[in-house]
């Protein structure tokens, strides 16, 4: 039984609790930058290098049988051996962009940071400044 104890106080802990939440967040914010990179940067990207799609960027490396479509997806349907590299610069540009975006918010959050950590705490008074404050203040009273 005490495994399960052990388990429980283990599994609910603030850090794995976190780590859970950064994961999920994190498959969903990848999902976010593939729709940017696909929808909206590799179109821009396409339209200044000519129309060009990344996606169908290969190299054949096996002979093509006859009657194959000389496409990626008829070469991978046929088993002909293709370096599909089209996709790993999609993959790589993805990742760039992500690796660029956590590096904005890390710095905004170290920025947020350090004014909360440069803002001094208030000093406390000499002990004779408070001792001499309580005698005026014992004076002033009838």
């Amino acid at each position: 039984m005490s495994f399960f104890k052990e388990f429980r106080e283990f599994a609910v802990k603030g850090n794995v609790v976190d780590l859970a939440v950064g994961v999920i967040i994190g498959g969903a914010f990848g999902k976010i930058v593939d729709s940017l990179v696909a929808d909206i940067i590799m179109p821009i990207v396409g339209l200044v290098f000519g129309k060009l799609d990344f996606s169908n960027l290969y190299i054949v490396l096996g002979s093509v049988p006859a009657g194959v479509a000389n496409n990626l997806a008829d070469l991978k349907k046929a088993g002909v051996p293709v370096l599909a590299y089209g996709n790993f610069i999609t993959i790589l540009v993805n990742f760039v962009i992500l690796a660029f975006v956590i590096f904005l918010m890390i710095k905004q959050i170290n920025r947020l940071r350090r004014t909360e950590e440069a803002a001094p705490a208030p000093v406390a008074p000499p002990e004779d400044i408070v001792l001499l404050r309580e005698i005026r203040d014992s004076l002033k009273r009838p």
